[in-house]
C-alpha cells in the first residue's frame, strides 16, 4: 500500500477506525509528523486532540537510527541491540538527558495554557505516520497506559513486522493498514512525506478544541 501523503493515510486510518465514533476517543500524536494526522483522526470520531511527547534514542554516530525510547516521565525503553551498535550506559545517560529536555521545551511550547488531557477511563488512540523499528511507539503507549485509559489503541498507515510484534504487546488493539514485506524507511511508503515543524504542531493544538469536563 503506498499513501499520497500523510492526509491521505490519515483518512484512512480514520475509516479503519470509525466504529470509536460518538465515543469520544482521546487521539494522540507522536510529535511532530502525527500531528496533523491525528488532528484529521480526531475531527473524522468527533474526538478530542492531544500529543504523547515521546524521543526515540538516537544511535551513536547514527541519528536517524533508533536503539530505543524516553517519555516524558523518564521511563526509558531500551533495543536488545544497543549496545551492539556502540551505546554505552554513558553515553545512554547522557542521550537520555538530552532528550527530556527536548521534550521539556516541546511541552512548554505545544500546551502552554493546559495540563495534557487525562486518558483515565476513555478510549485512547495513539497515532504515528509508520513504524520502523516500534520503539517509540513502545514509550508512548506505556506512558498512556499508565494513566489508566479504557482501551488503548496503536493506530499507524504502515509498519515493519518486527516492529508490529514488538508493539502488539504493548496496546489493546493495534490498526495497521499495510505491514509491507520490504521495509527500510516509513518514507518510502508515502508520495510526499515532508517534515511538520513546531510552528505547524503549535497552530494545530491551538486550534483544537478544548474537551468539556467529565
Amino acid at each position: 500500500m503506498f499513501f499520497e501523503d500523510r492526509m491521505a493515510a490519515a483518512k484512512q486510518l480514520a475509516a479503519a477506525l470509525s466504529e470509536y465514533r460518538g465515543k469520544q476517543p482521546l487521539v494522540l500524536a507522536i510529535p511532530r509528523g502525527a500531528v496533523p494526522m491525528a488532528k484529521v483522526i480526531a475531527d473524522e470520531l468527533d474526538g478530542d486532540l492531544d500529543v504523547v511527547l515521546v524521543h526515540k534514542l538516537r544511535a551513536p554516530r547514527h541519528p536517524e537510527f533508533a536503539i530505543g525510547s524516553v517519555d516524558e516521565s523518564g521511563w526509558i525503553y531500551l533495543a536488545d541491540y544497543a549496545s551492539s551498535v556502540g551505546a554505552t550506559q554513558q553515553y545512554i545517560d547522557a542521550e537520555v538527558s538530552a532528550q527530556l529536555e527536548v521534550m521539556r521545551q516541546r511541552r512548554a511550547q505545544y500546551t502552554p495554557v493546559r495540563p495534557p488531557i487525562d486518558p483515565a477511563s476513555r478510549v485512547a488512540i495513539v497515532v504515528d505516520d509508520g513504524l520502523a523499528t516500534g520503539s517509540t511507539m513502545i514509550s508512548a503507549l506505556h506512558a498512556i497506559r499508565a494513566k489508566n485509559p479504557r482501551e488503548l489503541v496503536c493506530a499507524v498507515p504502515v509498519a515493519s513486522s518486527d516492529a508490529l510484534k514488538k508493539v502488539e504487546a504493548n496496546a489493546d488493539r493495534v490498526v495497521c493498514l499495510s505491514v509491507p514485506a520490504h521495509f527500510q524507511a516509513v518514507g518510502q511508503f508515502y508520495g510526499e512525506f515532508p517534515q511538520v515543524d513546531d510552528e505547524e504542531v503549535i497552530a494545530i493544538l491551538a486550534g483544537s478544541t478544548h474537551p468539556q469536563a467529565g
